[in-house]
Order: C-alpha cells, then sequence, then structure tokens
C-alpha cells in the first residue's frame, strides 16, 4: 500500500514537473494577433509558421540524412515546438503606429524574458531587441524584434534551444562562427585530470 502510495505521489511530480515546463515552453510563443492592424496597412506580408507536423518532418529529415552537419542541424532542433516570421514592408516611412510592435515588446519586457540584447539607431531609426526565455538551464525560448521606419520584423522560436549545439556548426551553412566560453569549472564528481 505504501509503495502504491508513493509512486502515485511520484507520478503526480512528474505531472506537476511536465506541465510546468509544458507551460513555460508554451510561454515563449508571441502574441502576433497584437500585430493585425500592422497586416492591413502593409504592402508587403511575409508569414512563416514552422511547427506541428512541418517541424517533426523536418526533424525526422535531418536525422536520416547521411551528412553530419544534417544531423548536427537536427540535434540542435529536437527540442522546438515553433519557429514564427513575420515581417511587414510598408510603402511610406512612418505607415504604421509604433504602438503596435510596442505591444510585443511589453509582452517580452516580464521577468521570464530576458533582453540579451539591442540595439537603437536615430540615423536609420532602427530599434532591434533581442529576448531569450530560460527552463532551468535550457533555453525555452527567444525572441527578435526589429523595426525601421519602413519595415517591422519579427522572429519567435518556441522549445528547448541547444546552443552548443549550434555553437559547433558556426561558420559553416551561412552560420555565423559563435565564440561562447564553456563552463570550465570542474564538476564535484569529475576530478581535474
Amino acid at each position: 500500500m505504501r509503495s502504491a502510495i508513493k509512486h502515485t505521489i511520484n507520478i503526480a511530480l512528474l505531472l506537476i514537473v511536465a506541465g510546468t515546463i509544458s507551460v513555460n515552453a508554451q510561454d515563449a510563443k508571441l502574441h502576433f494577433e497584437h500585430l493585425s492592424a500592422l497586416e492591413t496597412k502593409a504592402r508587403d506580408v511575409v508569414e512563416v509558421n514552422v511547427d506541428g507536423k512541418l517541424l517533426d518532418l523536418a526533424k525526422r529529415v535531418t536525422t536520416k540524412i547521411n551528412d553530419k552537419d544534417a544531423k548536427t542541424i537536427g540535434q540542435a532542433i529536437s527540442g522546438l515546438k515553433g519557429i514564427y516570421v513575420r515581417v511587414y514592408n510598408f510603402a511610406e516611412i512612418n505607415q504604421y503606429d509604433m504602438s503596435d510592435v510596442d505591444q510585443i515588446r511589453n509582452e517580452l519586457n516580464n521577468p521570464a524574458w530576458q533582453k540579451v540584447a539591442n540595439m537603437r539607431s536615430k540615423r536609420k531609426d532602427q530599434k532591434v531587441d533581442i529576448y531569450t526565455m530560460f527552463t532551468g538551464d535550457m533555453m525555452s525560448g527567444a525572441a527578435v524584434v526589429f523595426s525601421d521606419t519602413k519595415s517591422v520584423a519579427l522572429v519567435n522560436v518556441v522549445g528547448v534551444i541547444d546552443i552548443e549545439t549550434l555553437v559547433e556548426l558556426g561558420g559553416r551553412l551561412n552560420i555565423p562562427k559563435m565564440d561562447i566560453e564553456k563552463d570550465t569549472k570542474p564538476s564535484p564528481d569529475k576530478p581535474l585530470n
């Protein structure tokens, strides 16, 4: 009887942890419906949604291709839930209301997201913000928001992103070489060599 109760408690704890991770990963998806005003005013609109079966297909294909880089990409995207891109180009400068884009920036200005970089150019009136979301030690989301006087672009990646695997691809496949320091502190269970 005691082992059944212990087993039930362990299953409940596992479901709570899995539910928390799932909720956090879902929270990484931005609410693009805030951008409907941009879509009605834009001259050109690009919308890309790679999730569900299409993303599963990409994962399966990359693992079956007999190419080291493809297998590394497959490993890097194995935890992804979706990739979403929106681009709005306008015929005239200042043809859209910046408050529409600021709704997305406000969504990202909360404790779940960390701003890792931003760039402002007064000469070109450009704003670029890059955010990440972590679940424990794993990156579970990323977002890039770009705006200038005639265009807006957003990229949203949802799911576990294996940065170390992406670093391995640096300098290949048009992926910039990234120089990221690895933690060199010895682990308590591994002695120094």
